[in-house]
């Protein structure tokens, strides 16, 4: 898209100002908010759209307008439509969900839509799940990402029940308790939980077992990150993640057909927790292994 036609694809953050201020007010009062609280919340759900590179970001009209009329946020655009064939598309190419965040590919590939491809991000770009977040002039290379938390966290919830043993209905209730339980310390039942979106795996999924077993990792930790505070990362055969809540940090070392207490020497051996020694909050160290055999969770070990 050109320049000159991005301003009315959406609602520019000086569109908001100039045009909305006192309804702004409005909001925030009616929130019992401050009025620069307000609109940073507004910008982080609903704005973030580029149409291309180095412009500036719009606002979604159609939830921004929503929240106005209803005084609530709420995932307004996401709702009027489900990506499940998104999703089948993903599924289909076995797609690293971890790499939709920080996707990078050239102009040729955005604009373009080829039934063959093994690509689904050019499908998934045009129906505005993803947007351009950075430009690399050398290579011509955008860099895509979630334009806003609506798409973010509306998307990855969608996921969740196509990836776990978990329906559609109790997805929302599910991580509602693994906030809960990582809020008040309870790590054996959140285990417990996480244990159980593994049950059933389909064959289809252990012929990407290691794969499967990072996305429904990443799924879960992405929901629990728009509530706690989650560092996470992968490589071969390993996962480690920091997982702070206000009383409690987590440092979790995940292994993939080793073992537990190899985990967490290897949480010893990295010194992954030594960032926290003169923290106050309670220091959870915890090794998991996940067995290709049981296809599941086999054990976690905790050192307090």
């Amino acid at each position: 898209m050109r320049k000159e036609y991005v301003g009315i694809c959406g609602v520019s953050d000086r569109e908001l100002h100039d045009n909305l201020d006192a309804e702004l007010h409005e909001f925030a009062e009616a929130r019992g908010v401050s009025y620069d609280k307000l609109c940073d919340d507004l910008k982080a759900y609903y704005d973030g759209y580029h149409f291309t590179h180095h412009s500036i970001g719009m606002y979604n009209p159609f939830s921004l307008l929503n929240a106005f009329k209803y005084k609530e946020f709420g995932s307004y655009w996401f709702e009027t439509g489900t990506p499940t064939y998104l999703v089948k598309l993903l599924k289909k190419h076995h797609y690293d969900l971890e790499r939709m965040a920080h996707e990078e590919t050239d102009s040729q590939v955005l604009n373009s839509i080829d039934s063959e491809s093994t690509n689904p991000i050019p499908v998934i770009y045009q129906s505005g799940y993803l947007t351009i977040k950075g430009y690399d002039e050398e290579f011509g290379m955008y860099r895509l990402g979630f334009p806003n938390r609506e798409v973010e966290e509306g998307f990855v919830r969608f996921l969740l029940a196509f990836y776990a043993n978990v329906n559609k209905v109790q997805s929302p209730f599910e991580i509602q308790k693994f906030v809960r339980e990582v809020r008040s310390g309870d790590y054996d039942s959140f285990f417990l939980r996480l244990q159980s979106f593994f049950a059933d795996t389909t064959y289809e999924a252990i012929r990407e077992q290691e794969l499967h077993y990072e996305n429904v990792l990443f799924i879960v930790f992405k929901l629990v990150g728009f509530y706690t505070q989650v560092e996470y990362h992968t490589s071969k055969g390993r996962i480690d993640l920091v997982l702070q809540t206000d009383k409690f940090i987590y440092v979790i070392e995940f292994k993939l057909d080793g073992t537990a207490e190899e985990a967490l020497q290897q949480i010893h051996d990295k010194h992954y927790a030594l960032p926290f020694a003169s923290d106050r909050r309670k220091l959870f160290k915890i090794g998991v292994n996940f067995s290709a055999e049981t296809r599941n969770i086999e054990k976690w070990i905790v050192e307090e």
